[in-house]
């Protein structure tokens, strides 16, 4: 009993990890998955690259693994990893594939859309119009605005 009580009492119900709050009952990889930017497949990638048990809460872990945690994910620099598990491959501006969290990643789309915007390019015209950009179809779909309904040709 004194032992589940000293477990209780060190026991992180929020960890803050790249700005944000993560709840401490959850499994580290799910947890970890919740920051904007992780998904559960890096989430296992940076348990495994760190050693951590990915089955124990996130509140369990120790001071010093959850510092080591949050300087991972917030270096943005992971080289062991494949180019494909990271979020912003072949930056334009350094050239190296990074993994962007939270708010840099969000500052970092909005940036790139702008970009496309002001080369008028295909895509930032598509942007600027409030168009489909991904080649979707739009004859059916994605209507918005006054237009309600299908208008039918006169016969």
């Amino acid at each position: 009993m004194p032992e589940e009580q000293e477990k209780k009492e060190d026991f992180q119900y929020i960890v803050r990890i790249a700005n944000k709050d993560l709840k401490g009952e959850r499994n580290t990889v799910l947890a970890l998955a919740d920051l904007k930017g992780v998904g559960i497949r890096l989430a296992k990638a940076i348990a495994n690259k760190l050693e951590l048990d990915s089955t124990r809460k996130l509140g369990e872990l120790s001071e010093e693994e959850v510092e080591e945690i949050r300087e991972f994910v917030e270096s943005e620099e992971y080289e062991d990893f494949p180019a494909w598990l990271l979020n912003n491959r072949n930056d334009p501006v350094t050239g190296k594939n990074v993994n962007l969290v939270s708010n840099d990643l969000e500052i970092q789309l909005q940036d790139n859309v702008n970009l496309m915007r002001r080369i008028r390019s295909y895509k930032g015209i598509r942007h600027e119009t409030g168009h489909k950009v991904r080649g979707q179809r739009t004859r059916s779909n994605g209507r918005k605005g006054l237009t309600i309904g299908v208008q039918r040709k006169k016969e």
